[in-house]
């Protein structure tokens, strides 16, 4: 047997197709047929070389490097101590420390503790584009000591990226728990952010930050862009007391932030059944709607990194193997 995944040998080489022998199922492992394939930026920063690329190398599984994460579709295989019944619809993540191979496949096998069901009116679509954004998203509200089931009445966030695939579900996670938000956009995105409940700041009309600090202060400044366009010290002015700004991306000039300031910390999101339970809640209702930009088959897999490089996607990319 075997499947046919997206690999690449350098970030130099265009991702391509290949065959490669299927995995062996554990006893508490799942295989499912993939239907769906979430595309997040840690996909192609794994290619560029950096930390992740050194820790995929040190710690992840020999052989070519599959590439992805976030993932939809069928169990077809289970071990005998598997609770993921053959035939249950499922979203899930791989996880490359667990010598698993990536999600840009046909197949992965995973542990089950890796996926949770899906009720039969939630589509695979929809479902694989939540896992790393919404991990990352609950482990932002985790890390500002905001609660993710009855938070604090008048708890206010800010969120910079507010377009992007973690920052719209990010507003809706805020919407559904009932959290005051404000999230920084360019002019054609404004009426989306306001449409998910969330008032918007037009980064194309001036400091952004000095915009948003007539809504302040915030528990949380989820900043999903970098401290590039950021910059920690004005973002950090905005907190109010135990607030704490959050990074996903972190340069080596923000190291002192971490290392002198209780005030800032990064979070990396890790898809596991306890994240994906509520997220596939909150889809299952309606609080979570998706937005799809654009869906690629797997062969394509190359052009949807270029497109996600290039930083103006709204919502999510997929590709349909």
């Amino acid at each position: 047997m075997t499947i046919t995944v997206a690999t690449s040998a350098s970030a130099d080489e265009p991702l391509r197709l290949v065959e490669l022998p299927a995995r062996e199922v554990g006893r508490r492992d799942v295989r499912v047929r993939v239907r769906a394939i979430g595309v997040n930026p840690v996909d192609w920063k794994m290619r560029a070389g950096g930390p992740l690329r050194f820790a995929h190398r040190f710690v992840g599984p020999s052989g070519p490097l599959v590439v992805g994460v976030d993932f939809a579709g069928e169990v077809i295989e289970a071990g005998p101590e598997a609770d993921l019944p053959i035939g249950a619809r499922v979203v899930g993540a791989t996880d490359f420390s667990r010598k698993q191979l990536g999600s840009y496949a046909t197949e992965v096998v995973v542990r089950d503790e890796q996926c949770t069901g899906l009720p039969d009116g939630v589509s695979f679509e929809a479902a694989a584009c939540l896992p790393v954004p919404g991990a990352t998203a609950l482990r932002a509200l985790e890390a500002a000591h905001i609660s993710t089931t009855v938070p604090a009445p008048g708890t206010r966030i800010l969120v910079l990226g507010a377009a992007g695939g973690v920052g719209l579900v990010t507003l809706q996670i805020a919407r559904a728990l009932g959290l005051e938000a404000v999230g920084v956009c360019s002019t054609r995105n404004t009426a989306l952010v306001e449409k998910l409940g969330a008032t918007a700041v037009d980064y194309t009309k001036g400091d952004a930050l000095a915009a948003a600090r007539e809504h302040g202060p915030y528990d949380l400044v989820f900043n999903a862009v970098g401290t590039e366009s950021y910059a920690l010290g004005p973002s950090r002015a905005l907190l109010r007391g135990r607030g704490k700004v959050v990074l996903i991306v972190v340069r080596p000039a923000d190291v002192l932030s971490f290392t002198f300031s209780r005030q800032v910390t990064q979070v990396l999101g890790r898809p596991s059944r306890k994240n994906l339970d509520p997220l596939v809640a909150w889809l299952a209702s309606g609080a979570i709607e998706p937005l799809i930009e654009a869906r690629f088959p797997l062969a394509e897999a190359e052009r949807a990194h270029e497109i996600s490089k290039a930083g103006k996607v709204v919502g999510k990319l997929l590709l349909l193997p």
